[in-house]
């Protein structure tokens, strides 16, 4: 093999030559220097409002872990992984990136360690080199009965043009051990006989994530982890599956245990989901929770979820996504605090930015929505892992960055006093249609006059109303029509008015908002059809009917073609085939952005969404305020093709 000529030289790495001793030159010294300084410089720095307080013992403090120019060797860190040793030490896993930041190039695997619970590191040692090749997702599980530290981490080789690996890719499992709190490290050995199937011959990933070990019912002490593989027929990938590896002799023999597996549909190349990345939590039972970032299924949703209460050995059901985790596809990772779950990963469901941390008060059947989710940063954001960081502290190990969420890897401390506490339920107004329980109030929406009777206002800061997923609600390909009511003054900023499904340019969506400052209102979808790209259709006004006054919007798809009424005003073009709901992280929000960044300040009355197109008798008898008040005669008027029917006339509280 050629030399390898690097500009800045690499941190100390294993030799084998050697009985697993570390080479330690003088640098290494200068370099723990540097990195215990920057432990203690950058927390205040990085923090913000989050760490004020107590200074001795702030709930939140951070700092950055891994970032090139700190980092000599390594254009790029990813695929964060931490797992706390039986003496305390923190042993934080990356993938040190040489040439570029792509998935498949020269890849190393990297460590620091913590012997204070995260606040300050050691040096960078390179624990297992690419020598050109891909060496990569660090899957660690410390044995508490024995002190050993298993890292399973998966091998393809490397490319050097920046692309991804080619289908089918030739990934293998491997594992490597310390029996030292991570000083040194094991020769990696093939795990492939044991894990890796033969029609498991296109994709395969381990975790990346830390893996457990369980502390309780007859599989006391069995090692588990999570794996990800794809199947190839020598044209296509044809299937995916997802499943959980174990050992019950401390990591020496592995099998495969749980598994879940969907075919790809060969007419148009989409499937029903592609649970990967996926993280394990023991739960207080001793059940194990899995949850997976999913990967443009045709199921709602950027997340899915099972459990195993056998150990890891089967799963109780099949994945099933969760539409009202909003979220977009990326991995995340959860950790069990007490009795509550934990799960880290980005809020915002478009693109991989806004750390947040949720909670479920029920094994991860439900989580907390982004609205009562706890921020640790609106940066870029991607990949995660957390670790019980010492008696009082959870550590959360991200990427994330001011541009983009592989600028540098960051590591946080935080109490529980410091995530949001257990909100109770929200107020809630009606929803007549069929088989609703009324939409949550978020903010502090408040009645206000209506076009008859009262509406709700919006103060464009954070008040919504907020559908909870049913399975009526998303539209799918079918004709449909949103009719409601708005009034605004606003000269600037985006003003939502209704959103259902997804947002951003790739996934499916309908909406309308106010744009002010263009002076037009507009309504628009995004369908996917089949495996074709989405595709977007929209229609704008000339006007953006800012006058504090009533006006009555409708959007109609019907007939091909898709419709835009606003008043006596009527906007037609083509409609695009496909449907607005698929692998949407599927959402309802009335005066609000899906994401959260946009919030809607003005009343808004009459909320209805029909799954079919209606006549343009009926779009002009809503659009009649005697119409209106017919409507508020109540439930009579409802029939089985309402989707969604809010008067928004009152707020009630939740028992």
């Amino acid at each position: 093999m050629p030399l390898r000529h690097r500009a800045r030289p690499r941190p100390p790495r294993l030799d084998h030559t050697a009985p697993a001793r570390l080479r330690t030159p003088r640098r290494t010294v200068a370099a723990l220097t540097t990195a215990t300084l920057t432990a203690l410089a950058l927390p205040s720095a990085l923090s913000g409002p989050a760490a004020a307080g107590d200074r001795a013992m702030p709930s939140f403090e951070q700092q950055i872990l891994f970032k090139a120019s700190q980092d000599p060797g390594y254009t790029c860190f990813r695929i964060p992984a931490v797992v706390r040793t039986t003496k305390g030490t923190l042993l934080a896993f990356a993938e040190g990136r040489v040439h570029d930041c792509s998935d498949a190039g020269d890849i190393d695997l990297v460590l620091k360690r913590s012997y204070d619970g995260g606040r300050t590191w050691g040096p960078m040692q390179v624990i297992n080199e690419g020598a050109g090749n891909t060496h990569g997702n660090p899957t660690p599980i410390v044995d508490r009965d024995t002190g050993r530290v298993v890292l399973a981490e998966t091998y393809n080789t490397g490319r050097t043009d920046g692309k991804n690996c080619d289908v089918p890719c030739d990934r293998t499992p491997h594992l490597q051990y310390s029996d030292d709190d991570g000083v040194t490290w094991s020769k990696p050995r093939d795990l492939s006989k044991e894990i890796l199937p033969a029609h498991w011959n296109s994709w395969y990933a381990t975790g990346p994530v830390h893996g457990l070990q369980l502390t309780r019912g007859r599989h006391k002490g069995r090692l588990v982890f999570a794996v990800n593989a794809e199947t190839w027929n020598g044209s296509r990938v044809t299937a995916n599956h997802a499943a959980l590896v174990v050992s019950d002799d401390g990591g020496d023999n592995w099998r495969i245990g749980a598994t879940d597996s969907y075919d790809v549909d060969a007419a148009d190349g989409t499937f029903q989901q592609k649970p990967s990345e996926m993280t394990v939590t023991e739960r207080q039972d001793g059940s194990i929770y899995v949850s997976g970032r999913e990967q443009d299924g045709t199921d709602l949703g950027h997340r899915s979820h099972t459990v195993s209460r056998d150990g890891g050995d089967s799963f109780i059901a099949p994945f099933r996504a969760q539409p009202d985790l909003y979220t977009p596809q990326v991995q995340g990772s959860t950790l069990r605090l007490g009795k509550r779950l934990l799960l880290a990963c980005p809020g915002d469901p478009d693109r991989r930015r806004t750390m947040t941390v949720r909670s479920s008060y029920d094994g991860g059947r439900t989580w907390d929505s982004f609205d009562r989710s706890t921020v640790v940063t609106t940066d870029w954001s991607g990949y995660s892992d957390m670790v019980h960081a010492g008696p009082d502290h959870v550590g959360l190990m991200y990427e994330a960055g001011p541009v983009d969420a592989r600028d540098e890897i960051r590591f946080a401390r935080f109490t529980e006093d410091w995530l949001k506490p257990r909100r109770g339920p929200d107020p809630h107004t009606s929803d007549w249609a069929p088989g609703a329980g009324g939409a949550a109030v978020l903010g502090g929406a408040r009645p206000t006059d209506g076009v008859t009777g009262d509406a709700l206002a919006f103060d464009g800061t954070d008040d919504a109303v907020r559908l909870r997923y049913r399975p009526q609600l998303p539209l799918g390909s079918r004709d449909f029509t949103l009719s409601l009511w708005f009034r605004y003054a606003a000269t600037s900023g985006e003003q939502p008015l209704l959103w259902m499904g997804g947002v951003g340019t790739n996934q499916p969506q309908v909406w309308l908002r106010g744009e002010p400052a263009a002076s037009r209102l507009t309504g628009l979808i995004t369908t996917r059809d089949g495996g074709t790209p989405p595709r977007s259709a929209s229609l704008s006004t000339q006007g953006a009917y800012n006058d504090g006054e009533w006006h009555h919007a409708v959007l109609r798809r019907g007939d091909g073609t898709l419709t835009l009424f606003v008043d006596d005003t009527e906007l037609s073009r083509p409609d695009v085939p496909g449907t607005v709901s698929r692998n949407s992280p599927f959402g309802v929000h009335i005066g609000q952005r899906v994401d959260s960044r946009a919030h809607f300040a003005g009343a808004i009355d009459e909320v209805r969404v029909f799954k079919r197109a209606l006549t343009d008798r009926e779009v002009d008898e809503l659009a009649s305020v005697a119409g209106a008040d017919r409507g508020r005669a109540g439930r009579s008027a409802v029939t089985p093709d309402t989707v969604a029917w809010l008067p928004m006339d009152r707020v009630r509280p939740r028992n």
